[in-house]
């Protein structure tokens, strides 16, 4: 991964430019920032361009010196991947135990969208974490001396799902690391990390794209400009979201469906209705149903601020704006943060592993009482 292959992000490439040219790389740097934004991608040149032996006048890896050829096929001796799995019986909770998966899933996916990752690990339900064991695999690791370059690097993907003792074991590594080692932490939630690691980071904010290089961004991946640029609008930044959309325009339909059942049912207070309706949306699985509430939060909000009568506020497709146009005036004032706060309780409640089927149909009860105010 080169430089030139990440769209945009000038500022953060300078930055990370000046870094290595100047042999000023931090012992543990973090970006940070939302998801989709292209951070993975980011640490994954700077690795390149830390190794590359011939760098390019213009600031970039060369691409062909050994070094960069290795890091093409994710197998640089001094790059080191960390990232979160899930445990199995009989089975090791190592990265490394999930490398050949992991590469595949690089390669696939550059931006790196943890919901495809956790389709990978083929468990629908999983919460994928950075186990202990590999606090201690990725400490014995480190041990040795870099083979080929001045320094080691150890690229960390999501470091706010270590587990505490992770963490922890981490901690000294991350404050005193060897002095052939660098630290490249991505983030998407900052604020979940150990307040001990995220102290030590040195931390680039990378921001989102905006909906015009999201549309280029899926456009060179052939998709058609119109799909593309409906998807960016609603996908706010986010390449991984803005994919989706656009590559599972069946599966947005379905949310769509989901909601207007639900929304419709609870108008007419069809309890019955919204008893089936709880047991269809709890078997789509954790992760799913997580993503279902979102989407069910996005539209309060964009209901609520069709009232405002201002285009530039929406980000609809068609379809969702075929309905909000006649659903909007049920949303106003004295409901909409009822309802927004009641769908995110529901949403912590499964993330927190509570029965699907009973948080679905309280709420869906609940949904009740607010439409109707």
């Amino acid at each position: 991964m080169k430089f030139r292959d990440i769209t945009g992000h000038e500022r953060e490439k300078a930055l990370l430019r000046e870094m290595a040219d100047n042999d000023r790389i931090p012992h543990a740097l973090l970006l940070e920032g939302p998801s989709g934004a292209g951070k993975f991608m980011l640490a994954r040149a700077f690795a390149q361009y830390i190794h590359c032996t011939e760098r390019t006048p213009d600031g970039d890896s060369c691409g062909q010196c050994p070094s960069c050829r290795q890091h093409e096929s994710f197998n640089h001796i001094d790059t080191v991947f960390t990232f979160p799995v899930v445990k199995k019986s009989g089975r090791p909770t190592l990265s490394d135990d999930y490398i050949a998966d992991f590469r595949d899933y690089m390669t696939a996916n550059p931006f790196m969208d943890l919901k495809k990752w956790i389709l990978t690990l083929d468990n629908i339900n999983a919460q994928p974490q950075i186990y202990v064991e590999e606090g201690n695999e990725l400490l014995r690791r480190l041990t040795f001396m870099s083979r080929r370059s001045k320094y080691k690097v150890a690229i960390l993907w999501l470091p706010e799902r270590l587990k505490t003792d992770t963490a922890n074991k981490l901690l000294k590594l991350v404050e005193e690391p060897f002095a052939d080692t660098k630290f490249i932490m991505v983030s998407n939630e900052p604020r979940k990390i150990l307040p001990t690691i995220y102290s030590r980071t040195q931390r680039i904010a990378v921001i989102r794209y905006s909906d015009a290089e999201v549309a280029a961004i899926l456009e060179s991946r052939g998709i058609d400009a119109a799909t593309a640029a409906d998807a960016a609008i609603v996908a706010e930044g986010d390449v991984n979201q803005a994919i989706s959309l656009a590559e599972a325009g069946s599966e947005r339909l379905r949310l769509l469906e989901l909601f207007k059942t639900l929304m419709r049912a609870a108008y007419s207070r069809q309890v019955g209705k919204l008893r089936e309706w709880s047991k269809e949306v709890a078997e789509m699985g954790r992760e799913p149903a997580m993503d279902f509430l979102d989407y069910c939060c996005r539209l309060f909000r964009e209901s609520f601020l069709m009232h405002l009568n201002v285009d530039t506020l929406q980000t609809l497709n068609a379809g969702e704006r075929e309905f909000t146009v006649k659903f909007f005036p049920f949303i106003n004032n004295r409901n909409v943060l009822g309802l927004i706060e009641l769908f995110d309780r529901s949403r912590r409640d499964i993330a927190g592993n509570g029965n699907a089927k009973i948080i679905f149909f309280d709420m869906a009860v609940r949904t009740i009482m607010l439409i109707r105010r």
